[in-house]
């Protein structure tokens, strides 16, 4: 593909750009950030590649670059609380129409400094308003509300409005801190503390940052899976694609400017040595014989660089323990760095007892394989014998669960948002005969099929594809192409995400001779460059996969479908590809939906899903919060006292759930050891935490449902609507 960037080389040309802006501060009051060569490059080489190889790079124009500015400043201040409207107008008549030609042919980003500078001083200016008004009295007795989400409301109209609005934000954050059984004097010490942190994270932007957030609105403007990655994000990215690490296997936060352990990863270095313990707080860090740094005040992702490292290397840890009884105690800890698997993310499964219908105390097992994303295996020198892939991990699985004589299974994509497509396609292959999977058309309307070439069938039993909103891109594809054959029943919301596009990402330094030169690190580019589509032709775009049964769900009253995303593609369709496949007969899917149909209308634990449904609409429908405090001291505890009858409920319906024996691949995972709730922090379903299988899932429980239907189904040759029982794969010998 390389190739493809000969002529975008020869429009990047190198040179450097300084700046020098000021906002109203005397230039020690802030950083004064500068675009450096390499910057410069990086953002030419952007522009040009999303000129040429989006793809939809037909549909923009230098013109359009002007909804950058407001874009920007949502980045920005995304609640509409700091910049006023002038400010947007400035801004738009300032940097409006010459965005394109600055970004393409100079390189120049100025406008995200010079708009941050303003966002800075505006922050700063109101900040210290409300120091001021912490000192003064609140009247939590009068008739006012607050919009509690601003996101698409206007930024104030002048000074005296953004102060008006700031006298009921004030009052909202205050309110919900006593609320929280705070007086109102630690309410006010609370909200001090917020806005002093939020003034030092200011302080700690960096140009590339602001260049990372512009860049990327730039990207944004092609469609919403567009982004530029700094170098250090696109670091992190590999990370979770590969789904590990080279660490010491800690999670970590700042509290009041010190650095503290949250939770220690089971089976990484931390966990293995016993030293580190959740709540211990790291005071430096330094490499094994040489002088530790003092990380006090140091910024997140500063203290993460300095901790990870090669391989096989120590890294010295002065630590305050969590039990000291005296403040001063210091302990040095000495970890070996080592690959941390991210085990979160990796496929399991599970084998239940699921009640035969009509027989009493007999059960049938049922599995279920879990998978969170669709992972790749490691770099080519990745020495690890357990080199995985979401393909190869959902075949072992399978056969585990053979060997476990299952009779039915579910794939449970829940939350699964993608990842690399081959995966999807070889994950399709495990459960039909061979054909197409995916079609794939780029900007020039080419069509390319993709398809499973493997005849083998890795599971030929009664299966069932559980979805819900958050599952996307290589979800919708693996569950879209097994509805298309038939082989599979789709069970969840009322859609699918809707993300039917494909994404590349390139190294700037792949792009661009300077920047392959250069010796700074260098970003990346994700940008779209294909669109897929089912076997049967349909894309995904938009829509999404529609399942055959659809469940009550609180997602499907949430904005986070790809049709609430801004400037996303539209649906369209393309030819059907060849395929010995067709979607399920009404002879099998009627009585299924039925049956599922009847029993949420009868069990017990749809009445209680369908409550939380009905009080989390009634919750998205008050878009106004009052700022009286009997008002909403009385809302409080109706809402408290809905909690526990709600959990009390739960756990009387947990009773019923069926019982599971879970599978890994590789030791069973340890409890996560974790930091204790603090007392303001409410977590009502603790007791789930560590539970491989969330009590009371009410989703997962009707699919194991349905797919035991679908056995009964085919235990009566009458109901087929083949030569083969419902549900199961097409093969040589069956049909």
């Amino acid at each position: 593909m390389i190739h493809a960037f000969r002529n975008l080389r020869s429009h990047v040309t190198t040179f450097a750009l300084v700046l020098s802006v000021t906002a109203g501060f005397a230039a020690d009051d802030r950083k004064q950030f500068s675009t450096s060569t390499t910057l410069a490059a990086e953002a030419m080489t952007l522009t040009k590649l999303l000129d040429e190889l989006h793809y939809n790079h037909d549909s923009v124009r230098s013109a359009d670059f002007a909804s950058v500015i407001p874009d920007y400043m949502e980045e920005l201040d995304g609640q509409r609380l700091f910049f006023l409207r002038t400010d947007r107008e400035k801004f738009e008549a300032d940097f409006g129409r010459n965005v394109y030609y600055n970004t393409a042919f100079l390189g120049n980003i100025n406008a995200a400094y010079d708009i941050f500078y303003v966002y800075q001083t505006r922050v700063q200016t109101r900040i210290a308003w409300i120091f001021e008004q912490l000192n003064g009295e609140f009247d939590f007795t009068a008739a006012d509300t607050y919009r509690a989400d601003r996101a698409k409301a206007e930024w104030p109209a002048d000074p005296a409005a953004s102060d008006e609005l700031w006298q009921k934000r004030l009052k909202f954050e205050l309110l919900a801190e006593v609320l929280n059984k705070k007086t109102l004097d630690e309410a006010k010490e609370k909200v001090k503390k917020r806005y002093d942190r939020m003034l030092k994270n200011l302080s700690e932007i960096e140009g590339k940052d602001l260049a990372e957030i512009y860049l990327t609105t730039i990207a944004k403007l092609y469609d919403p899976h567009s982004t530029y990655f700094s170098a250090e994000t696109y670091e992190d990215f590999g990370i979770q694609m590969r789904l590990k690490l080279v660490g010491i296997g800690a999670l970590l936060g700042v509290e009041d400017d010190i650095c503290v352990v949250k939770e220690i990863v089971p089976g990484g270095p931390a966990d293995l040595g016993r030293q580190l313990k959740p709540n211990d707080k790291i005071i430096s860090v330094g490499e094994k014989g040489g002088e530790a740094v003092d990380i006090f005040g140091m910024k997140l992702r500063k203290i993460v660089d300095k901790i990870r490292g090669k391989k096989g290397t120590e890294v010295s840890l002065i630590v305050q323990p969590a039990d000291a009884a005296d403040s001063s105690v210091r302990r040095e800890i000495l970890i070996t760095r080592d690959t941390v698997k991210l085990n979160s993310a990796r496929a399991r499964a599970g084998v239940f007892d699921v009640p035969a219908e009509g027989t009493e105390g007999k059960t049938r097992k049922l599995g279920v394989i879990t998978l969170p994303a669709f992972y790749a295996e490691g770099d080519e020198g990745d020495t690890d014998s357990e080199r995985s892939s979401a393909s190869k991990d959902v075949a072992r699985l399978i056969e585990i669960l053979k060997k476990e004589n299952i009779e039915g299974l579910v794939l449970d994509l829940r939350r699964n948002g993608g990842g690399f497509l081959a995966e999807a396609i070889e994950l399709a292959g495990l459960f039909i005969q061979k054909g197409p999977i995916v079609q794939v058309k780029n900007f020039t309307g080419e069509i390319h099929v993709d398809r499973d070439k493997d005849p083998r069938i890795a599971y030929t039993g009664p299966l069932a594809v559980l979805v819900d909103r958050f599952s996307a891109s290589a979800s919708e594809i693996v569950t879209g192409a097994l509805q298309n054959y038939g082989r599979a029943i789709v069970v969840g919301d009322s859609s699918t995400h809707g993300k039917g596009t494909v994404q590349q990402v390139i190294e700037m330094k792949q792009l661009s001779i300077p920047l392959a030169r250069s010796p700074q690190k260098t970003g990346a580019a994700k940008f779209t460059i294909q669109k897929y589509y089912l076997p049967s032709g349909a894309s995904t775009q938009l829509k999404g996969v529609v399942p055959d049964i659809v469940l009550p769900s609180i997602e499907d009253h949430l904005p986070i479908g790809e049709a609430d995303l801004p400037r996303a593609l539209v649906w369209d369709q393309i030819k059907s590809s060849e395929f010995e496949g067709e979607p399920l007969n009404p002879k099998v899917l009627t009585p299924l939906r039925q049956a599922s149909l009847d029993r949420q209308s009868k069990l017990e634990e749809f009445v209680y899903l369908r409550k939380q449904v009905d009080t989390f609409k009634t919750r998205q429908e008050q878009k106004l919060i009052s700022l009286n405090l009997e008002e909403r001291q009385r809302q409080k505890a109706s809402d408290d006292q809905l909690r526990k009858e709600m959990k009390a409920e739960k756990d009387r319906l947990a009773k019923n759930d069926f019982t599971f024996k879970p599978f890994y691949l590789g030791p069973p995972p340890a409890p996560r050891i974790k930091a204790p709730k603090k007392d303001d922090e409410e977590d009502f379903d603790s007791d789930d935490e560590n539970e491989t299988y969330a009590k009371v899932d009410v989703h997962l429980r009707e699919a194991l449902r349905v797919v035991n239907d679908a056995v009964e189904l085919g235990g009566n040759r009458d109901l087929w609507a083949s030569n083969r029982a419902p549900l199961t794969a097409r093969t040589p010998s069956g049909g």
